[in-house]
């Protein structure tokens, strides 16, 4: 299982003045997708980038683009981040007032659509929708900043979440404080993508991101072998 472990490093623990220089970093380092953390300023406390800058970058990596919108009005952005080359759209559960046709949207534009859940939020809040999403996003800090502590009640929410998809397509993606050190524990629970930021670009350059993924991929994989 650790083999098919989605590692996705957030840009948001990047350098933003050479933004595209290190998403093509990560790139050849061995991630698997590029998080995108999208902030708007009112949803969340802190502001980033919207999609004219995605679309710059898009070029430095094939790569899956994951968007991660923490953003009070998603259905007004959903067009434009698809159009900036965004493979998936994540939501916010808790920013939509009808999460059914916001989700069908984002398939409507050709992306994979995805609903995050902040560490209060519940997950039956998905289970009328869970035929027509394909990806949970659990928060495992509270959204709005990088470098916080992991939560650790959150891992039983994310056997939780593992449930309730019981034999469905959908990934579980899990965003905060990720590192080598609870990487196994998230899988162990039913993760199947990592996003991480301060434990990837620590180090600066290919080679420091190339040893900082190997070891989060590595300490999923040890899980694993112990679990066989």
């Amino acid at each position: 299982m650790a083999n098919d472990i989605i590692i996705a490093p957030s840009v948001l623990a990047s350098d933003f003045g050479n933004l595209a220089a290190e998403i093509s970093a990560v790139d050849d380092a061995g991630a698997d997708w590029i998080h995108l953390d999208v902030m708007d300023g009112h949803f969340v406390p802190n502001l980033t980038f919207g999609p004219p800058i995605i679309k710059m970058v898009r070029a430095a990596s094939a790569k899956v683009f994951d968007a991660h919108l923490m953003v009070s009005n998603p259905d007004s952005l959903l067009e434009s981040y698809a159009d900036a080359g965004a493979d998936i759209i994540t939501v916010h559960a808790e920013s939509c007032s009808h999460l059914d046709s916001t989700t069908a949207r984002i398939r409507e534009l050709g992306c994979k659509a995805g609903v995050a859940l902040n560490p209060h939020t519940p997950p039956d809040c998905l289970s009328y929708i869970l035929d027509r999403i394909d990806l949970v996003l659990v928060m495992t800090v509270n959204p709005g900043f990088g470098g916080q502590s992991f939560i650790s009640a959150m891992t039983d929410k994310i056997t939780e979440v593992r449930k309730m998809i019981g034999d469905r397509d959908i990934t579980i993606e899990v965003d905060g404080g990720i590192t080598a050190d609870n990487s196994g524990a998230v899988v162990a629970a039913g993760a199947t993508a990592l996003v991480a930021g301060s434990a990837i670009f620590k180090g600066g350059g290919v080679s420091a991101y190339t040893k900082n993924i190997l070891a989060i991929r590595q300490a999923a994989a040890s899980y694993s072998a112990q679990e066989d």
